[in-house]
């Protein structure tokens, strides 16, 4: 009996087939499916209301256009075996899933010095585990240890279908246009020489177009300043959260809240007894709101004050300058909170901040992206591009802001 294909109706690339029931089963796993209770674009939704997507989405849209990249690889005669595809679909599958909630608030807040992508290894680990070894393959090319180097640059490159997927799936939710790139062009004109890969020459102005997408997505809603804004809010937020909690306050908080509030962890502890990794795969944008409601009616006026602007979006104001401001127009705010709502020095601190964002859209030193000419040379976008200023791209751009609670 033929067994009936499960299929995905996805608004950005339309109905995806889930390939097998080793792709069905990972994403059914309880991991991957707390991505669905995780914002792609965490606190942007403030800016762009239709922003609602979440990690689920990005995973299973990354995969479709990883599953497209392998077929038209093969096609182009590059060997790819069974083994090698389920890898590749499982690795990018599960890129995510040590995202926290809100993403890189929580590395700031509540899990320091610890990446996302420390976090997923360990959860693929687990995975692998649970599934007998199946996953080696796909944890081997997460980790850029399988001798197909192409594979991992797929996962994580300057063209990896991580990247293809979130420019388009979020110009499509903020309804920025600028980031509808040409992903299905890019990826048909993707080949592979020398175990890298490279564009066909005839795609090169969709790689130009991607470029300048990535740089005009990122400030206008990545970088968006208030976004910024917003996320600083809730770093704060739960940093004097956890300040209250190991000082011996008993704040409301679901127990894997109240654990990473209660608790500084590192690496080593996720890596150890696994209890840190335990609570981790619990907690969701849920837990944060849940608490952000509940502590705006609490006692101490630092919590309340910055839950109240989170939950009822009365924001930091935020001026992004070229130059760094002055310290003393922080230490004037701070005098003035002080003042204000009868703070000391050090409470007042958690309602102004400054600090710099910096973007660097393309290094030719961490992953070229390799155009193919017709004659079989190879050179870098760079070289290859007569439109690109690609001097412009590369350049490190730094930007200062200083937030601050509004009147």
């Amino acid at each position: 009996m033929q067994q009936k294909r499960k299929i995905i109706n996805d608004p950005v690339f339309g109905f995806i087939n889930i390939p097998n029931d080793f792709v069905y089963g990972l994403m059914c796993h309880p991991f991957v499916q707390r991505l669905n209770r995780i914002r792609q674009l965490g606190l942007a939704a403030f800016v762009y209301p239709g922003a609602q997507h979440t990690r689920f989405h990005h995973s299973i849209g990354a995969m479709y256009l990883m599953d497209e990249a392998l077929r038209h690889l093969r096609e182009k005669n590059q060997e790819i075996t069974p083994d090698e595809y389920n890898g590749a679909l499982a690795a990018i599958l599960l890129h995510d899933v040590g995202h926290g909630p809100f993403s890189h608030v929580l590395e700031h807040s509540l899990v320091k010095n610890v990446r996302h992508e420390e976090i997923s290894l360990l959860l693929m680990r687990q995975l692998d585990a649970e599934c007998k070894g199946k996953l080696q393959t796909a944890i081997d090319i997460f980790t850029d240890r399988y001798h197909k180097r192409f594979l991992h640059q797929l996962v994580s490159g300057q063209l990896d279908v991580d990247r293809l997927d979130y420019l388009r799936r979020d110009s499509f939710f903020t309804g920025v246009s600028e980031g509808n790139i040409g992903s299905a062009r890019i990826i048909k004109m993707l080949d592979v020489r020398n175990d890298r890969l490279v564009v066909e020459l005839k795609g090169i102005y969709s790689i130009e177009n991607f470029l300048m997408s990535r740089r005009l997505m990122y400030w206008q809603v990545y970088l968006h300043k208030t976004a910024i804004a917003a996320e600083i809010m809730l770093t704060n937020v739960l940093q004097r959260a956890k300040e209250l909690v190991q000082n011996g306050e008993n704040l409301f908080a679901s127990p894997a809240l109240s654990y990473f509030l209660s608790k500084d962890t590192d690496l080593g502890s996720f890596e150890a007894e696994g209890e840190a990794l335990d609570y981790f795969v619990q907690l969701d944008d849920n837990d944060i709101w849940t608490a952000l409601k509940v502590w705006v009616s609490h006692s101490d006026k630092v919590l309340s004050v910055l839950s109240n602007g989170i939950v009822n979006r009365k924001l930091f104001k935020i001026e992004v300058t070229p130059e760094k401001q002055p310290e003393e127009k922080t230490r004037m705010f701070i005098d003035k909170f002080k003042r204000e709502y009868g703070l000391s020095t050090h409470e007042s601190t958690y309602f102004v901040s400054s600090d710099i964002v910096t973007t660097n859209m393309y290094s030719e030193e961490d992953d070229s992206i390799d155009i193919l000419y017709k004659d079989g040379t190879i050179k870098d976008i760079s070289t290859a591009s007569d439109m690109l200023n690609i001097e412009l791209l590369s350049k490190k751009v730094e930007k200062y802001y200083l937030a601050y609670l509004r009147d």
